[in-house]
């Protein structure tokens, strides 16, 4: 009589690989949020701190309790390093009363400021003039010549009002995804020209039915990609 024999897989050991496989990879996941959160970068902290102005505080009947520059004259010098912290002797401006940690009038304190220009700086610390002439829509994109200010309670080198050359990005208020719609569902109708203010073009569409439809395909990727924008030359929001 024949005998059977049936192999049964031994998963004691199988299990005890997959267990220690797994703690390995939950200590590595672990160890990577843990180092994640202890990273600098993560944290309520604004870029700007007014704990990084190491000074007293500036108080007047029209400025608000922060070291305006508005407020105060130093005596930068363009000899620090750039990049690291320098320290700088200001005054307050006449009218303005200086109160230092003792709560006693100053007129004499040190500054710290990071050793840049005002044009080198972050462009969220200035505020630049807009321009509603120059087409965003274009290859290479255009640029107009900007008048930026230095927001007040930022500190820098060198002339707080400059000149730059910045890319076109004002919007008239036309959306992409309107005129994408409209350039799918009734765009044999010229709906999506319209829109954008192209009336030729929407008259063209109109009483060609879309090029027989080769126009209205192209015209749907155009505007998909974003090559096809506003007549007035603005972005879309």
């Amino acid at each position: 009589m024949a005998r059977i024999h049936v192999w049964k897989l031994d998963r004691g050991p199988c299990l005890k690989a997959y267990c220690v496989i797994m703690l390995l990879l939950l200590d590595i996941v672990a160890q990577g949020v843990n180092g994640y959160l202890r990273s600098s970068h993560v944290g309520p902290e604004p870029p700007y701190t007014r704990d990084t102005q190491h000074g007293p505080v500036i108080t007047s009947p029209v400025a608000p309790a922060a070291a305006s520059a508005d407020c105060i004259n130093c005596n930068y010098q363009h000899n620090c390093t750039y990049g690291k912290p320098a320290s700088f002797r200001c005054r307050p401006k006449k009218g303005v009363h200086c109160v230092g940690e003792t709560g006693h009038q100053q007129t004499n304190f040190s500054l710290s400021v990071t050793c840049q220009f005002c044009w080198q700086l972050d462009p969220l610390f200035y505020r630049c003039s807009n321009s509603t002439s120059c087409m965003t829509v274009s290859c290479p994109r255009k640029r107009y010549n900007a008048t930026c200010n230095v927001l007040e309670h930022v500190h820098c080198l060198g002339k707080r009002h400059f000149q730059k050359r910045l890319f076109c990005n004002w919007t008239g208020g036309y959306k992409w995804s309107t005129a994408l719609a409209l350039s799918i569902t009734l765009g044999g109708f010229g709906a999506d020209r319209f829109y954008l203010g192209q009336w030729r073009e929407g008259l063209g569409k109109l009483f060609s039915f879309g090029g027989l439809g080769i126009w209205t395909l192209i015209d749907v990727l155009l505007i998909g990609v974003g090559y096809v924008g506003p007549a007035d030359g603005s972005l879309y929001i």
